[in-house]
């Protein structure tokens, strides 16, 4: 499998330039059938990166930005009376796609960020007080700029949660920006790029990562990392056991990507800071953790011969 992942890294990195490891997280996030927040300023490529992900996994895409202004229903959809049948017609929201795309999640207000959990957690929503099912795969890739900003609302600690990683694009280095002044990379090529594998073996790939192995010696390893948010004193707190679960499936992704199938304490470490940083804030500080400081702390936590 790690050779078609590469086939896809290399038609992503056609477009979003010197970000190959990103590209791999956003790739393993999906195979884990999590969704994924990419949290950085505007103009860096969050949306472009979302677009052409879709393209080469053969995905039906939905866009949507989101405003203060917004309402539930303008995401899940509504009944409109239809004259001919005398009755009431739903007519579905842009939610109801394969790849979701929603841009700015944080300049609209909480009721309307509410409307996604029921999505991400149980693929429905329910609309009227009927339950309607979403596609399959159902993806979403929410962007988010930095609470500084004029215009934003903080998404509550569970919508957070929601989200399996949390990623950040960064600035390009000198080399990748100079092609990207050159005109490589730019939106038009997406156009261009091949579909790298059918819609459903999205799905059978989506299967087969549930079923890589994780040993008893792994599983205690991602216990003594949970168990020291909790009782390190390090954090206000500790992980819970659902991202114990996020974790043991980011882990599953990145060992198949890697093409393996079974997990090593290096795959819990490659995908951890993406994991856990927007779940865990220090006892003293209100902010998020840098990737580099959560793995300072956690290299208290013995690995596992």
């Amino acid at each position: 499998m790690s050779q078609a992942v590469e086939q896809m890294v290399e038609q992503v990195s056609r477009v979003i330039l010197g970000k190959a490891q990103q590209i791999r997280l956003a790739l393993a996030c999906f195979f884990a059938r999590g969704h994924l927040l990419i949290e950085d300023y505007p103009g860096i490529g969050k949306t472009t990166l979302a677009k052409t992900l879709a393209k080469c996994m053969g995905l039906d895409f939905q866009r949507m930005q989101f405003t203060s202004d917004l309402l539930p229903g303008d995401i899940l959809g509504v009944s409109v009376f239809d004259r001919n049948t005398a009755g009431f017609t739903f007519h579905p929201g842009p939610i109801f796609t394969q790849v979701f795309l929603v841009d700015e999640i944080n300049r609209a207000t909480p009721k309307s960020q509410s409307a996604l959990l029921e999505a991400m957690e149980e693929g429905q929503v329910t609309v009227e007080g009927e339950s309607r099912p979403l596609n399959t795969p159902f993806f979403v890739i929410a962007t988010q700029n930095p609470l500084e900003q004029a215009g934003t609302f903080p998404l509550p600690e569970s919508q957070m949660d929601r989200f399996l990683m949390r990623l950040s694009l960064g600035y390009p280095d000198r080399r990748a920006e100079k092609r990207i002044l050159k005109g490589e990379g730019s939106a038009g090529v997406i156009a261009d790029l091949a579909c790298c594998m059918e819609n459903t073996r999205v799905s059978q790939i989506q299967d087969e990562v549930a079923q890589v192995h994780a040993s008893d010696h792994f599983l205690e390893y991602l216990q003594d990392i949970l168990e020291f948010t909790r009782t390190s004193g390090e954090f206000q707190l500790g992980l819970s056991p659902r991202a114990g679960l996020s974790l043991l499936r980011a882990a599953k992704a990145w060992a198949y990507i890697m093409g393996r199938d079974y997990t090593i304490p290096e795959d819990l470490q490659e995908i951890l800071p993406w994991v856990v940083g927007h779940r865990l804030r220090l006892r003293h500080d209100l902010g998020h953790l840098s990737g580099k400081k959560l793995m300072d702390l956690f290299s208290r936590v013995r690995i596992p011969v």
